[in-house]
């Protein structure tokens, strides 16, 4: 931005004078690092004849740092007798002027200067000024964002321990009549029901729960009557199973339970809404109409068209009752899964051996596991995903990237897609993250992904929404950065494995809350565990007003 001096209205020919650092103020100062920027605003105030009229001045904000200088725009400002469309300065009143400032975050930021250079350009001439210094130092807390530390959507298990199977027979009944017949005892059905509880009778990974007899009548015929033959269709069936079970030698079979239904409206109403008969519109309605079992059956007989397909198509069915057998499958033990895996993991299902994983805190052992897994079953997307999950914490990034690849390329699921977002954060390609992340809706984790998203877009608030209750370092920092601190200091304790990161940022609570020995006990934890930390702490602006020996030495 350049800004033109004039010394007086009679002198333009004189250069211009040196500025002074009382014309400047800098928002923010110390300058803050927003997202992965280090944005602000410099204002000036020039005042009265100063401005040389015949002036072209640009200013060049330059950040100096470590050895190394970095400059962001440059923005330039005139006289009034210059000719261009640059911002003009008055000789007579002075004037004010803003300069927005931009740089990228470098993490030795921290210790610096932003310096003003200036450039004038005057009849033709240029001559440099000397430069100011405006501003001191770079808040670098919202730096600590940190993609890595995003735990990638787990493409979970399906293992079960205990499965329960279901088997059922119906034993169909004559009109008005309640005799189990025959022929109704050598239904394929029925074979199949008696072999299954026959098997799971033998068997010590099945469980024989319940069998429960649900016999039913149709609803013509008059609830006294479908009630005494729903009844003895009951008690026909429940004896005949008693004496099956004694037959087959099994004593062992949770309940023998049993109901009946005197009228079964409603699976009536559901094989005629299921039927092709011409009026069934009809017969719904009346159903609707009459809530009066008799009514309803008196309405109906009526249709005497009608009645005769019922009584053909539909009546039929109702007159039955139902076998069921309820079967738990027993599924391996913890110990007899881990032995395997250890032993012979081809004898283990993809469920298994992903739920396998989950009984273990050592990442290490994960990556082994899901390794297996991806090996021993290539074509299920979890096992790839779940690897990449696990090269992800272990910071092997690149190895994540190709699992997490292939496992895109098997499915459309949300997982892999959030997970690829997650790779494309790191490595600063933002907009394809937010493409990637716009695919995962739905997924679990994905609130923890656009929380650091946010952060490196500098949208703290969005951030603090996107994590809701997250409890991690990620969102501890979004709360300070809006400067909830009470709530970031919750989120922070709450952390079930704090690390090095986690009492830093606790040990900056402590800086801004004026809570020396909060900030003293959680920095010298923090060094404890990364001794890194100690010179961060002492160029960090966030601790520029305290003593920092008791906590570092």
């Amino acid at each position: 931005m350049g800004l033109g001096l004039a010394l007086s209205l009679s002198s333009c020919g004189k250069k211009l004078g040196q500025f002074s650092a009382d014309y400047f103020t800098v928002n923010p100062n110390p300058l803050e690092v927003v997202g992965e920027k280090v944005p602000a605003r410099v204002s000036a105030t020039i005042p009265a004849k100063f401005f040389v009229k015949n002036a072209e001045v640009t200013v060049t904000p330059t950040l100096v740092f470590n050895g190394k200088e970095v400059s962001s725009q440059s923005y330039s400002f005139q006289g009034e007798k210059v000719r261009g469309n640059n911002p003009v300065i008055s000789y007579e009143n002075g004037g004010t002027a803003t300069i927005p400032v931009s740089f990228k975050y470098q993490p030795d930021m921290a210790k610096s200067e932003l310096m003003l250079n200036f450039t004038v350009n005057q009849n033709g001439k240029q001559y440099v000024l000397p430069a100011v210094k405006v501003a001191n130092g770079v808040v670098a807390t919202a730096a600590l964002a940190d993609a890595a530390g995003v735990t990638p959507a787990l493409a979970p298990d399906a293992f079960q321990r205990i499965i329960n199977e279901k088997y059922a027979a119906d034993i169909m009944f004559l009109i008005n009549q309640a005799n189990i017949r025959a022929g109704q005892l050598k239904s394929d059905a029925m074979a199949e029901l008696q072999k299954e509880i026959i098997a799971a009778n033998g068997d010590t990974s099945r469980v024989l729960e319940e069998i429960n007899i649900s016999s039913y009548a149709s609803p013509d015929g008059g609830v006294k009557l479908n009630t005494r033959l729903a009844e003895n269709r009951e008690k026909n069936t429940k004896d005949y199973m008693t004496k099956q079970l004694k037959k087959d030698k099994i004593t062992e079979f949770g309940e023998l339970t049993a109901q009946f239904t005197a009228q079964d409206w409603e699976g009536f109403q559901k094989l005629v809404q299921q039927s092709n008969i011409q009026d069934k519109d009809l017969i719904l309605s009346v159903l609707s109409m009459y809530k009066d079992p008799e009514q309803r059956e008196r309405e109906i007989r009526n249709l005497s068209s009608v009645f005769e397909q019922l009584a053909d198509q539909i009546l039929p069915k109702l007159r039955y009752s139902r076998i069921t057998a309820s079967i738990n499958v027993i599924g391996k033990s913890d110990a007899e899964i881990k032995a395997l895996l250890a032993s012979d993991p081809s004898k283990l299902s993809v469920e298994e051996i992903l739920y396998a994983a989950t009984l273990t805190d050592d990442n290490g052992q994960r990556l082994k596991i899901y390794d297996t897994a991806a090996r021993l079953y290539p074509s299920d997307y979890r096992t790839w995903n779940d690897l990449g999950m696990a090269q992800y914490i272990d910071r092997d990034f690149d190895a994540a990237k190709a699992s997490f690849t292939k496992a895109a390329s098997l499915t459309k699921n949300g997982e892999p897609q959030m997970n690829l977002g997650l790779i494309e954060m790191l490595q600063g390609n933002y907009a394809k993250a937010n493409q990637y992340f716009g695919s995962a809706a739905g997924v679990a984790e994905l609130g923890d992904a656009l929380g650091v998203y946010y952060l490196k877009q500098g949208d703290a608030a969005a951030a603090v929404k996107a994590f809701g209750d997250t409890k991690s370092n990620n969102a501890a920092l979004a709360q300070i950065l809006t400067k909830d601190y009470s709530k970031a200091k919750s989120t922070l304790a709450a952390i079930n494995n704090p690390d090095a990161t986690t009492y830093y940022l606790m040990a900056i609570l402590g800086a801004r809350t004026n809570n020396e020995s909060m900030l003293n006990t959680n920095l010298r934890q923090a060094v404890r565990l990364d001794k890194n930390l100690a010179k961060k702490a002492v160029d960090d602006l966030e601790f520029a007003n305290y003593n920092l020996s008791k906590a570092l030495n």
